[in-house]
């Protein structure tokens, strides 16, 4: 009897490639997010020691996330046109990362925003890029799981990072030394990427299924999604902000913001894996479950003391880590190979300009009421949900 195992030995063979892919890529993310997400923890406190206040940080913060976001959409059309996604993958990353330890050379809040900004572009230039080849090994595995896997690595380096910088200020270093010191994570993200690029120059042959979708273009539930996903950008605080809050109404000391931020990581990171695992098994209805439970993020952090604040970080987190894993992982079922590098520059464009009405938004209620910031931010988010019921019926 002549039994061929050739394709299933040929399906675990692709598979095992595919996860070496994700994982090589969630290294690099490892890396970057130790670099990025480490200044992160402190720009908000350094934007005020340079001069500026809650309007400018907020403005700051959401400016340089829609001006990356938005260039998102040029970023994905780009590589659908050129299929360059390892040359684009590459000049976004130089431009992310070479722009943070440049931060210890800024004498003044202008020069840090146009570096801090240059980040935002730098990753949203080569986002696009990145998302498909992963969307190419993920079919492999499990959208929500390879997606949710990148993203727990990815804030593995997210969860150092902040640690690292706590670590300097608690033994007196500056502000500029942190940034300094963030050179040696983004040289070791560089040279990561480039071996990926070597072992896998072609990730679309990892994905051998194609999505049965109804057209060519973008359905109609994905410009649904694109709404639920606006109110809860609209309504998610970003971290400089809520760092500000931290120092001005001294929640903490400076040390330990980059601690709570780290906290938040860390739980970004298991609840990209569980609700990514969940995503796979029950698809976008978990995102209501998240929309709810993020939302009361909000009142806990502004309105509360140190173990408020901790507990509304926790929740944060639990947001955040739905964000990078679910939503990305949903655009890849709603897109056609073709074009899903412009779907999810279209998704990321969509995301960005409403985290930058938000920010400011909210940026300049913080100096009115933090109450109205509050209301603003939980009702946003909670309006999502009944979108969310409406996409689950056509997915």
């Amino acid at each position: 009897m002549n039994n061929n195992p050739q394709p299933s030995e040929d399906m675990n063979l692709l598979r095992s490639h595919a996860l070496k892919f994700i994982i090589l890529l969630g290294i690099v993310s490892l890396f970057a997010d130790m670099t990025y997400e480490g200044a992160r923890s402190i720009t908000g406190p350094y934007l005020a020691i340079l001069g500026a206040n809650a309007v400018v940080v907020g403005f700051v913060a959401g400016f340089g996330e829609f001006i990356g976001y938005a260039l998102r959409l040029v970023s994905g059309y780009l590589s659908d046109r050129t299929r360059k996604y390892w040359a684009i993958t590459i000049t976004g990353y130089f431009i992310n990362l070479l722009a943070v330890p440049l931060l210890a050379l800024a004498g003044s809040w202008e020069i840090a925003a146009v570096l801090l900004i240059a980040e935002r572009m730098g990753k949203a230039f080569r986002t696009p890029a990145r998302d498909v080849m992963l969307s190419h090994a993920c079919s492999e595995v499990g959208q929500g799981w390879g997606f949710g896997l990148h993203e727990a690595m990815d804030q593995i380096g997210a969860i150092i990072g902040p640690l690292i910088v706590a670590l300097v200020l608690f033994l007196n270093g500056s502000y500029q030394t942190s940034f300094a010191i963030l050179l040696i994570p983004a040289v070791l993200a560089l040279s990561v990427l480039f071996i990926s690029r070597f072992l896998y120059p072609n990730p679309h042959e990892l994905e051998i299924k194609t999505p049965k979708l109804e057209t060519k273009g973008l359905r109609h539930v994905y410009w649904i999604y694109m709404a639920a996903i606006s109110l809860i950008a609209i309504g998610f605080v970003d971290f400089p902000l809520i760092a500000f809050h931290f120092k001005n109404a001294a929640i903490t000391s400076d040390s330990l913001i980059p601690v709570f931020y780290a906290i938040a990581m860390g739980v970004d990171a298991l609840a990209a894996l569980v609700f990514g695992c969940l995503f796979d098994r029950i698809g976008i209805r978990i995102m209501m479950f998240v929309a709810v439970l993020s939302a009361f993020f909000a009142p806990l952090v502004f309105l509360g003391g140190f173990y408020s604040a901790l507990i509304g970080m926790v929740l944060w987190g639990i947001g955040l880590g739905a964000q990078e894993s679910i939503m990305r992982a949903a655009i890849a079922g709603m897109s056609p190979i073709e074009k899903r590098g412009s779907a999810y520059g279209v998704f990321n464009t969509v995301f960005g300009l409403f985290w930058f009405l938000g920010s400011l938004s909210m940026g300049i209620l913080y100096d009115i009421s933090i109450t109205y910031l509050v209301i603003f931010s939980m009702v946003a988010q909670l309006t999502s949900v009944p979108l969310f019921f409406l996409i689950r019926k056509y997915i």
